[in-house]
Protein backbone atom coordinates (compact mmCIF):
# COMPACT_ATOMS: atom_id res chain seq x y z
CA UNK A 1 0.00 0.00 0.00
CA UNK A 2 1.44 3.77 -1.01
CA UNK A 3 1.86 5.97 1.98
CA UNK A 4 0.85 9.29 1.78
CA UNK A 5 2.54 11.95 4.27
CA UNK A 6 0.47 15.11 5.94
CA UNK A 7 3.13 17.64 6.77
CA UNK A 8 1.64 20.12 9.68
CA UNK A 9 3.06 23.33 10.60
CA UNK A 10 1.66 24.27 14.15
CA UNK A 11 2.56 27.21 16.39
CA UNK A 12 0.66 27.88 18.89
CA UNK A 13 -2.52 25.71 17.36
CA UNK A 14 -3.25 23.68 20.90
CA UNK A 15 -6.85 24.67 20.85
CA UNK A 16 -7.54 23.37 17.65
CA UNK A 17 -5.36 20.03 17.76
CA UNK A 18 -8.97 17.91 18.82
CA UNK A 19 -10.50 19.70 15.36
CA UNK A 20 -7.38 18.73 13.22
CA UNK A 21 -7.28 15.25 15.04
CA UNK A 22 -10.69 14.55 13.90
CA UNK A 23 -10.13 15.86 10.58
CA UNK A 24 -6.97 13.81 10.49
CA UNK A 25 -9.51 10.31 11.21
CA UNK A 26 -11.79 10.99 8.62
CA UNK A 27 -8.63 11.48 6.12
CA UNK A 28 -7.00 8.14 6.99
CA UNK A 29 -10.70 6.72 6.55
CA UNK A 30 -10.81 8.36 2.74
CA UNK A 31 -7.50 7.56 1.68
CA UNK A 32 -7.47 3.97 2.62
CA UNK A 33 -10.56 3.49 0.16
CA UNK A 34 -8.33 4.53 -2.33
CA UNK A 35 -5.28 2.51 -1.31
CA UNK A 36 -2.75 4.18 0.59
CA UNK A 37 -2.34 4.86 4.12
CA UNK A 38 -2.05 7.66 6.26
CA UNK A 39 1.30 8.81 8.59
CA UNK A 40 0.36 12.50 10.31
CA UNK A 41 4.03 14.73 10.33
CA UNK A 42 3.24 17.69 13.19
CA UNK A 43 5.81 20.43 13.35
CA UNK A 44 5.78 22.47 16.37
CA UNK A 45 7.28 25.64 15.57
CA UNK A 46 8.09 27.02 18.71
CA UNK A 47 4.61 26.66 20.24
CA UNK A 48 4.41 28.00 24.36
CA UNK A 49 1.06 27.03 24.85
CA UNK A 50 1.27 23.24 24.81
CA UNK A 51 1.10 22.22 21.46
CA UNK A 52 3.41 19.34 21.63
CA UNK A 53 1.86 17.86 24.35
CA UNK A 54 -1.49 18.38 23.34
CA UNK A 55 -0.90 16.86 19.42
CA UNK A 56 1.35 13.92 21.42
CA UNK A 57 -1.91 13.04 24.11
CA UNK A 58 -5.13 13.51 21.18
CA UNK A 59 -3.00 11.72 18.56
CA UNK A 60 -1.80 8.91 20.72
CA UNK A 61 -4.26 6.43 18.87
CA UNK A 62 -3.17 7.25 15.36
CA UNK A 63 -1.06 4.55 13.82
CA UNK A 64 1.64 6.63 11.94
CA UNK A 65 2.32 10.05 13.22
CA UNK A 66 5.68 11.81 14.02
CA UNK A 67 6.13 14.61 15.83
CA UNK A 68 9.14 17.41 15.53
CA UNK A 69 9.37 20.63 17.11
CA UNK A 70 11.87 23.84 17.07
CA UNK A 71 12.96 25.39 19.80
CA UNK A 72 12.17 28.89 19.13
CA UNK A 73 9.45 29.95 16.19
CA UNK A 74 11.27 29.61 12.63
CA UNK A 75 8.17 30.55 10.55
CA UNK A 76 5.76 28.49 8.59
CA UNK A 77 8.74 27.31 5.58
CA UNK A 78 10.83 26.47 8.49
CA UNK A 79 8.69 24.08 9.52
CA UNK A 80 7.71 22.76 6.21
CA UNK A 81 11.21 22.13 5.29
CA UNK A 82 11.58 20.13 8.92
CA UNK A 83 8.67 18.05 8.11
CA UNK A 84 9.65 17.27 4.42
CA UNK A 85 12.83 15.83 5.93
CA UNK A 86 10.78 13.88 8.14
CA UNK A 87 8.27 12.46 6.19
CA UNK A 88 8.51 8.78 4.38
CA UNK A 89 5.50 8.99 2.11
CA UNK A 90 5.83 8.19 -1.92
CA UNK A 91 3.33 11.17 -1.96
CA UNK A 92 3.87 14.17 0.80
CA UNK A 93 1.12 17.24 1.12
CA UNK A 94 0.94 19.98 2.94
CA UNK A 95 -2.12 21.36 5.18
CA UNK A 96 -2.79 24.41 7.33
CA UNK A 97 -3.64 22.91 11.17
CA UNK A 98 -6.68 24.96 11.53
CA UNK A 99 -8.13 23.39 8.47
CA UNK A 100 -8.97 26.51 6.54
CA UNK A 101 -8.66 24.58 3.60
CA UNK A 102 -10.09 21.48 3.41
CA UNK A 103 -7.88 18.71 4.13
CA UNK A 104 -10.56 15.90 3.13
CA UNK A 105 -10.05 17.36 -0.23
CA UNK A 106 -6.88 15.43 -0.76
CA UNK A 107 -8.17 12.09 -1.99
CA UNK A 108 -9.75 14.17 -5.27
CA UNK A 109 -6.03 15.62 -5.64
CA UNK A 110 -4.33 12.04 -5.16
CA UNK A 111 -6.49 10.73 -7.88
CA UNK A 112 -5.71 13.86 -9.94
CA UNK A 113 -1.92 13.55 -9.66
CA UNK A 114 -2.15 10.17 -11.28
CA UNK A 115 -4.98 10.80 -13.73
CA UNK A 116 -2.98 13.84 -15.03
CA UNK A 117 0.39 12.46 -14.59
CA UNK A 118 1.42 15.69 -12.79
CA UNK A 119 4.14 16.17 -9.81
CA UNK A 120 2.10 18.67 -7.74
CA UNK A 121 -1.57 19.20 -7.22
CA UNK A 122 -2.67 23.07 -5.37
CA UNK A 123 -5.68 24.30 -4.18
CA UNK A 124 -6.99 27.16 -5.64
CA UNK A 125 -9.73 29.87 -4.21
CA UNK A 126 -9.48 32.06 -7.01
CA UNK A 127 -9.83 29.23 -9.73
CA UNK A 128 -13.42 29.87 -11.66
CA UNK A 129 -14.72 27.28 -9.81
CA UNK A 130 -13.17 27.93 -6.05
CA UNK A 131 -14.36 30.64 -3.26
CA UNK A 132 -13.43 32.29 -0.42
CA UNK A 133 -15.82 32.52 2.92
CA UNK A 134 -15.76 35.05 5.39
CA UNK A 135 -11.94 35.56 4.75
CA UNK A 136 -10.45 39.54 6.04
CA UNK A 137 -10.64 42.16 3.23
CA UNK A 138 -7.13 42.55 3.78
CA UNK A 139 -5.98 38.94 3.91
CA UNK A 140 -7.71 38.48 0.98
CA UNK A 141 -6.44 41.65 -0.71
CA UNK A 142 -2.88 40.58 0.31
CA UNK A 143 -2.84 36.38 -1.14
CA UNK A 144 -5.12 37.04 -4.37
CA UNK A 145 -3.18 40.51 -4.97
CA UNK A 146 -0.02 38.22 -4.90
CA UNK A 147 -1.63 35.41 -6.89
CA UNK A 148 -2.91 38.18 -9.38
CA UNK A 149 0.92 39.61 -10.30
CA UNK A 150 2.60 35.73 -9.90
CA UNK A 151 0.08 34.71 -12.94
CA UNK A 152 1.58 37.72 -14.98
CA UNK A 153 5.65 37.32 -14.19
CA UNK A 154 5.67 33.30 -13.65
CA UNK A 155 6.46 31.09 -15.84
CA UNK A 156 3.54 28.78 -14.17
CA UNK A 157 0.02 30.40 -15.15
CA UNK A 158 -2.13 29.31 -12.30
CA UNK A 159 -5.07 31.37 -10.41
CA UNK A 160 -3.73 30.86 -6.62
CA UNK A 161 0.15 30.40 -5.70
CA UNK A 162 -0.36 30.74 -2.01
CA UNK A 163 -2.15 27.80 -0.47
CA UNK A 164 -0.32 25.28 1.74
CA UNK A 165 -2.88 22.78 0.79
CA UNK A 166 -0.77 20.83 -1.65
CA UNK A 167 0.25 17.47 -2.98
CA UNK A 168 3.54 16.70 -3.75
CA UNK A 169 5.16 13.50 -5.27
CA UNK A 170 8.62 12.46 -3.64
CA UNK A 171 10.29 13.37 -6.42
CA UNK A 172 9.96 17.40 -6.03
CA UNK A 173 10.77 17.00 -2.16
CA UNK A 174 14.07 15.14 -2.89
CA UNK A 175 14.76 17.59 -5.98
CA UNK A 176 13.86 20.77 -5.30
CA UNK A 177 15.32 23.53 -2.26
CA UNK A 178 13.63 26.57 -1.23
CA UNK A 179 14.71 28.92 1.00
CA UNK A 180 11.92 31.33 2.29
CA UNK A 181 11.34 30.84 6.42
CA UNK A 182 7.90 32.40 6.07
CA UNK A 183 4.52 32.05 4.82
CA UNK A 184 6.50 33.16 0.97
CA UNK A 185 8.08 29.35 1.13
CA UNK A 186 4.57 27.99 -0.33
CA UNK A 187 4.67 29.98 -3.68
CA UNK A 188 8.72 30.28 -3.92
CA UNK A 189 8.36 26.26 -3.66
CA UNK A 190 6.35 25.61 -6.18
CA UNK A 191 7.92 28.58 -8.46
CA UNK A 192 11.24 26.22 -8.20
CA UNK A 193 9.48 23.31 -9.11
CA UNK A 194 8.03 24.76 -11.99
CA UNK A 195 11.24 26.24 -13.23
CA UNK A 196 12.83 22.72 -12.89
CA UNK A 197 10.59 21.35 -15.01
CA UNK A 198 7.84 19.61 -12.49
CA UNK A 199 4.31 19.62 -13.96
CA UNK A 200 1.37 20.95 -11.72
CA UNK A 201 -2.50 21.17 -11.66
CA UNK A 202 -4.67 23.32 -9.72
CA UNK A 203 -8.29 22.77 -8.42
CA UNK A 204 -10.51 24.94 -7.17
CA UNK A 205 -11.17 24.56 -3.73
CA UNK A 206 -12.53 26.95 -0.42
CA UNK A 207 -10.96 29.50 1.80
CA UNK A 208 -12.52 29.75 4.81
CA UNK A 209 -11.42 31.93 7.79
CA UNK A 210 -10.11 30.24 10.42
CA UNK A 211 -12.85 28.52 13.59
CA UNK A 212 -10.07 28.45 16.47
CA UNK A 213 -7.17 30.88 16.75
CA UNK A 214 -5.84 33.66 15.10
CA UNK A 215 -3.03 33.81 11.85
CA UNK A 216 0.43 34.23 12.98
CA UNK A 217 1.60 35.98 9.76
CA UNK A 218 4.08 38.92 10.40
CA UNK A 219 2.36 41.00 7.66
CA UNK A 220 4.72 43.12 6.73
CA UNK A 221 7.96 41.03 6.36
CA UNK A 222 5.69 38.66 3.93
CA UNK A 223 4.61 41.75 1.65
CA UNK A 224 8.17 42.23 1.54
CA UNK A 225 9.33 38.76 1.04
CA UNK A 226 6.79 38.17 -1.94
CA UNK A 227 8.27 41.20 -3.31
CA UNK A 228 11.51 39.87 -3.46
CA UNK A 229 10.37 36.26 -4.89
CA UNK A 230 8.25 38.29 -7.63
CA UNK A 231 11.17 39.86 -9.14
CA UNK A 232 13.14 36.27 -8.98
CA UNK A 233 10.34 34.83 -11.10
CA UNK A 234 10.70 37.50 -13.61
CA UNK A 235 14.27 36.27 -13.88
CA UNK A 236 13.87 32.57 -13.97
CA UNK A 237 11.01 33.44 -16.26
CA UNK A 238 13.01 35.17 -19.02
CA UNK A 239 16.79 35.06 -17.97
CA UNK A 240 17.72 31.69 -16.11
CA UNK A 241 18.87 29.20 -19.01
CA UNK A 242 20.25 26.85 -16.80
CA UNK A 243 17.07 25.24 -15.99
CA UNK A 244 15.37 22.77 -17.89
CA UNK A 245 12.72 24.23 -20.59
CA UNK A 246 9.16 25.31 -18.27
CA UNK A 247 6.21 23.40 -18.68
CA UNK A 248 2.90 25.08 -18.47
CA UNK A 249 0.59 24.36 -15.34
CA UNK A 250 -2.79 23.58 -15.99
CA UNK A 251 -6.35 24.03 -14.23
CA UNK A 252 -9.26 21.54 -13.87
Amino acid sequence: MKRISIVVPMYNEKDGIPLLADTMARLAERVTQIGYELECVLVDDGSRDGTSDEAARVFAGFPRVIQAKHERNRGLGAAVRTGFGKATGDIICTIDSDCTFDPLQIPEMLLVLERERVDIVTASPYHPKGGVENVKPWRLLLSKGASVIYRRVAAAKLFSYTALLRAYRRSVIENVDFEADGFAATTEFLLRAVQAGYKVAEVPSILKTRLIGVSKMKVLYTIRTHVGLMFKALWWRFFDRSARPKLAARSL
